[in-house]
């Protein structure tokens, strides 16, 4: 162990950020990886010939200015290849009307919800000036939750009287917005908002946090934008391993952690099982954990170091959600049109379908074939409690309900998929060891968001958090930022000052 010495545990997008960014600073990093290969829930898998990305399908922060942006600056590496999505989603609500189309261009968004929505501009002008005071912030890289006086003085460092009003509506759902504007009673729009907002915030309308879901919103629109990488996923994961090894970086594959010991005042004894099922004992100043929070206390016993408090809140937080995720591929010409790359429906027995259609020449597929992708929210505790025989039968009913909604909404017949297959809770823990196989962070609700939510400075001197249950939340963006924040906070507490490059 050396004075520059960092484990960071997690090879996801969060976890690989806070390791290259440390690593360009000159420390000494350690990269422990319990998978095969890194990117976690935003991480690739094939069959075949076939590519197909695991979760995440769709990044935000390659616009100039975004965060990937910055920080593959900042390291000094070429930013992936993507394409911004236009339109970033459509979302079919199945009531025989002409489905929402989420349009890069702001000018044209609005004429969509005129369209669509009439008499809702005032929410959605409540809406853009939120989302314009909350990422004016998030941009200026603020310590949020903060939790001592530097954290504080960031937190104010990055305020601007825009800002301010922004702190009268912070105990705020999207649901109170909607009535203070005399939208509630607008029952379509509604489920529009509830169908988006649980694809960022993991909650319906009456509970997603006003400043969060006002800003995620409004994500798909120029300056910013949504972004299909070319290839696949898994190349946001690689350039960031790349910069990593370039900068002297260690990354240990098929090595879990199993333990967190605290030894003395500031260094760390991190128990591991690696690939070949030997108890390992690494050492380090500092540990910088991307895992889920609800980890923790089974890592960390009393003795080593966690505060009682901290177990009490870490093991009361809420339940995040799972996923069910079909895996398909067909030839193009079995798609009736030219589909744009996400669609959402909303269907009355799987709930909310989120459809990802490959491009052809992207990189996924061959020319003339698709990958297709459908996530559906899921409950962990249930699929976890099925037995074998239960759980195998339940897994075909979903596949089969699957099937007969594409037939129905894309009008893709069973038998023309070339590859069907389906994933659920069970198989997510097995690829990412996240507990139960949740798939999302903490939801973000008024009470568990923003200044609420949980902070990546811990109780544990040393003991910094990242990932998608950190400020500002879920998507490789918002892990890249809460990524950043753990490595600025790190420095300070060695007495260096760290920020990117602007």
């Amino acid at each position: 162990m050396t004075e520059k010495s960092v484990i960071v545990i997690g090879g996801g997008v969060a976890g690989l950020t806070a390791a290259a960014l440390l690593t360009h600073e000159g420390l000494s990093v350690t990269l422990l990886e319990s998978h095969s290969q890194v990117g976690g829930c935003a991480g690739t898998f094939r069959r075949g010939p076939y590519v197909f990305d695991v979760g995440a399908t769709q990044v935000a922060g390659l616009e100039k200015g975004g965060i990937h942006e910055r920080i593959f600056r900042h390291l000094e590496w070429p930013i992936p290849v993507a394409k911004v999505l236009d339109p970033a989603c459509v979302v079919d609500l199945a009531d025989g009307l002409k489905p929402i189309e989420i349009w890069h261009n702001p000018v044209r968004w609005e004429a969509e919800r005129k369209q669509q929505f009439p008499g809702s501009e005032l929410f959605w002008t409540l809406c853009s000036f939120l989302h314009r005071s909350n990422w004016s912030l998030v941009a200026r890289d603020p310590v949020i939750p903060f939790r001592n006086i530097w954290d504080l003085e960031q937190f104010f460092k990055a305020l601007r009287p825009l800002n301010l009003p922004s702190g009268l509506i912070s105990a705020f759902s999207m649901l109170d917005l909607l009535k203070f504007c005399g939208c509630h009673r607008d029952i379509r729009l509604r489920r529009f908002l509830d169908l988006q907002l649980r694809l960022y915030s993991q909650q319906p309308l009456d509970r997603t946090s006003a400043l969060y879901g006002a800003t995620v919103l409004q994500m798909g629109q120029a300056p910013l934008g949504l972004w299909h990488l070319q290839e696949s996923m898994q190349k946001l994961s690689e350039s960031l391993l790349s910069c990593f090894l370039r900068d002297g970086g260690e990354v240990l594959f098929s090595h879990r952690v199993v333990g967190l010991v605290k030894d003395g005042q500031k260094s760390w004894r991190v128990k591991v099982l690696s690939d070949k099922s030997e108890l390992l004992n690494f050492e380090a100043l500092d540990v910088v954990c991307s895992l889920p929070p609800q980890c923790l206390p089974d890592l960390i016993s009393s003795e080593g170091g966690m505060p009682t408090s901290y177990r009490n809140h870490l093991s009361n937080l809420p339940q995040p959600s799972g996923a069910l995720v079909f895996y398909g591929a067909i030839n193009r010409k079995a798609l009736q049109k030219d589909y744009p790359s996400h669609l959402q429906l909303d269907e009355d027995e799987l709930g909310s379908l989120f459809v990802s259609i490959s491009r052809d020449g992207d990189g996924r597929a061959p020319l003339g074939k698709a990958t297709v992708i459908v996530s559906i929210f899921a409950d962990v505790l249930y699929w976890n409690s099925l037995e074998q025989l239960a759980y195998q039968k339940a897994k075909s009913i979903t596949l089969s309900k699957i099937l007969s909604v594409m037939d129905s909404w894309l009008n893709i017949s069973p038998d023309e998929w070339l590859i069907k297959e389906l994933a659920t809770p069970k198989s997510f823990f097995k690829w990412t060891g996240r507990p139960r196989g949740i798939v999302g962070g903490l939801g973000q609700d008024p009470l568990h968001s923003g200044l609420f939510g949980l902070a990546s400075r811990t109780p544990i001197p040393n003991l910094w958090l990242c990932g998608d249950s950190i400020y500002p939340g879920e998507g490789t963006a918002g892990v890249s930022q809460s990524a950043l924040m753990a490595c600025r906070q790190l420095m300070k507490n060695r007495g260096i000052n760290f920020d990117l490059i602007d």
